[in-house]
């Protein structure tokens, strides 16, 4: 059984520009026992949530995934998305390592339009639109998450590099800028259903996605 993280600062210290860390403790899941980390955005009031197992800190790269809140595919299993099986598999894949860290970040959903937009995107591509031109349709941005206040939850941890567990080029760009190498891109193939294969295929030829399928 791997060791706990040990808590990197108390809790309400403002510990990073970007990010306060504001609870933590250990949180027992059917993957492992995690600590777990809440992490209030500064200047928006998003709450993030870190799951480390591990020693994350001691200058060894880390396995790690920035993974955006989506109630629909992680909580409800929405086949609209890939979303919670990358969860499942990235938890997975932390818990055989017994090192790692999940960053949660809330906020992002629907690419952070919100809940009732995304499903209003939703029926736009009932009739026939993708994610983006949905978006665009609703005068919204394609994208609107930001991953600066992941990468000074990183910082806050000790994690000085990842292998990073992400199809998007954007979470790599985002590390690299502020001085987190991805030294591997571990790869989540998810399958691709008739319910998901336009999203997925959208997210690869507009934002520039790797893709991986199972066979």
């Amino acid at each position: 059984m791997s060791t706990p993280h040990e808590p990197p600062c108390a809790p309400g210290a403002i510990t990073d520009e970007c990010v306060v860390l504001d609870a933590a403790a250990t949180l027992p899941t059917r993957y492992g026992t995690f600590m777990s980390y809440v992490f209030r955005v500064a200047d928006g009031g998003a709450e993030h949530v870190a799951l480390v197992m591990g020693d994350v800190g001691n200058g060894e790269p880390v396995l790690t995934r920035l993974h955006s809140e989506c109630l629909t595919g992680d909580v409800l299993g929405s086949y609209r998305c890939d979303c919670g099986e990358q969860l499942d598999l990235a938890l997975r894949y932390i818990a055989a390592e017994g090192r790692g860290a999940l960053l949660y970040l809330r906020g992002h959903e629907g690419r952070g339009i919100g809940l009732s937009n995304k499903i209003r995107a939703y029926a736009l591509q009932e009739q026939g639109l993708d994610t983006v031109e949905a978006n665009l349709e609703l005068g919204l941005p394609d994208d609107a998450r930001e991953y600066d206040s992941a990468a000074a939850i990183l910082r806050i941890l000790k994690v000085s590099s990842v292998r990073l567990m992400s199809n998007n080029p954007k979470k790599f760009d985002t590390l690299a800028k502020h001085g987190i190498p991805v030294c591997e891109r571990v790869a989540l193939a998810i399958p691709v259903r008739e319910e998901n294969e336009r999203y997925i295929r959208t997210k690869q030829v507009k934002f520039g996605h790797y893709f991986e399928e199972n066979e």
